[in-house]
């Protein structure tokens, strides 16, 4: 079983004791790794890999996107959604072309998020 593992038992209290900022933190970094593993499935002609890890980073950045509340966020928030929007419209492209042109646009921008909401966090926690 999984949780005989330490390992997975270590991941699974993680994510289970998280708060929500680290869980968005967590969320955002697996958002990178898919998409870096998605980038190299391209330039190893993996077309399943490819598929199943771009998939997964959209799909981080639809729960991204469900859960932004744009009228309390007010300008800060909507710039986020169109930021959100953007990626995964990207990330489509490059699934759908396999290209990794396309990947190497996008991949500092996902970076970017990741270290926006790295910052926020920081600043949240008084942390330097």
């Amino acid at each position: 079983m999984a949780l005989n593992n330490p390992y997975a038992t270590y991941k699974n209290n993680s994510v289970t004791y998280a708060s929500k900022e680290q869980l968005l933190l967590m969320l955002v970094e697996g958002a990178v790794k898919f998409a870096k593993i998605g980038r190299q499935a391209i330039v190893d002609k993996d077309i399943k890999k490819c598929h199943e890890n771009l998939i997964k980073a959209q799909n981080i950045f639809y729960e991204l996107m469900a859960t932004l509340n744009v009228e309390q966020g007010g300008e800060w928030a909507k710039a986020m959604m169109n930021i959100y929007d953007f990626i995964v419209r990207r990330l489509t492209d490059a699934n759908i072309k396999k290209d990794v042109t396309i990947m190497d646009e996008v991949i500092p921008l996902i970076e970017e998020v990741k270290n926006t909401w790295e910052e926020a966090y920081k600043l949240s926690k008084n942390i330097k």
